[in-house]
């Protein structure tokens, strides 16, 4: 018998998904591995299935493995379904991120924080503007991401970056240029996706090391849906500014159902936010407000 505190959980996200949002999000169409990625290291650490349509990255002693984007892309709505490393996880990381390639570049990150069986996994965001980040925000799932897939998405575009898990937003990310925080806008990104060991500081802070008697750790993904405005290297703007659909005024913000989603996730299973953290930051960093972290 479920407990009373799964029931509630249940029955909060129950209503949260079962209302209409006034900006539904267009469905992710899945394509095999190859159309839009291709590995990047460790290539014998990436094994296919169904043609492509699946993929297993598999880390042991030796190495973990990745894979990229192909292309390069100016804002966009990009989507994968992950399984996470099952079982006793502790010190690995699955990332799953958009990364420019130069010095100042613009980041934003999905990881997911292994832990020892039977411990939540901690799901760390994070975002860059001309190479400044430290704006980590951490929550648990509500669910166990390694008994099924599940969706991981990210909306970027000129006005807002929404961070999203099964069409969830769990943070959003507002254009703060007149508060004097960077945005990224003009430097294309490619995606990618990477699994490894990083026990010197993934869980509880590196106290958890990695126990290499239970490799291969093993995250599968499908889905491989991108949707975005697809630039070269060297391109400032997007050249279909304002003509797809991610783009238009519905998703310039978040709808009240969407604000609302995310209030649940922040009240119910936040565990850190750098907006909080007086420690770090004595004063509260500028676009926190906008983005109603506080």
């Amino acid at each position: 018998m479920a407990s009373c505190k799964q029931w509630t959980v249940f029955l909060s996200l129950l209503c949260l998904v079962s209302a209409t949002m006034a900006a539904p999000l267009k469905k992710p169409v899945a394509v095999p591995f190859g159309r839009n990625y291709m590995p990047t290291w460790a290539f014998d650490h990436i094994k296919y299935f169904n043609g492509g349509k699946e993929i297993q990255l598999h880390l042991d002693k030796y190495t973990g493995t990745g894979f990229q984007s192909k292309g390069n892309y100016l804002f966009g709505h990009f989507h994968m379904q992950i399984k996470m490393v099952p079982g006793d996880s502790a010190g690995t990381v699955t990332a799953y991120y958009l990364s420019s390639q130069n010095n100042e570049h613009d980041e934003i990150d999905f990881e997911f924080l292994g832990n020892r069986t039977g411990q939540p996994y901690i799901l760390q965001t994070n975002v860059f503007t001309g190479g400044k980040g430290d704006r980590e925000q951490r929550v648990f799932l509500w669910f166990d991401p390694t008994a099924a897939y599940h969706s991981y998405a990210v909306l970027w575009n000129l006005y807002q970056i929404v961070f999203l898990v099964d069409d969830i937003p769990i943070r959003v990310f507002k254009n703060s240029k007149d508060l004097g925080v960077k945005f990224p806008f003009n430097q294309p990104m490619k995606l990618y996706s990477s699994l490894w060991n990083a026990d010197d500081w993934a869980t509880r802070g590196g106290l958890e090391k990695t126990d290499w008697s239970k490799a291969p750790f093993i995250a599968s993904y499908r889905g491989f849906h991108i949707d975005g405005c697809e630039a070269s290297v060297e391109a400032k703007f997007c050249a279909t500014q304002g003509k797809r659909w991610w783009d238009q005024k519905e998703f310039q913000d978040l709808d009240a159902q969407q604000w609302r989603r995310l209030r649940w996730v922040r009240r119910k299973f936040t565990i850190y936010n750098y907006c909080t953290d007086r420690v770090r930051y004595p004063f509260m960093p500028p676009e926190c407000k906008r983005d109603r972290d506080i």
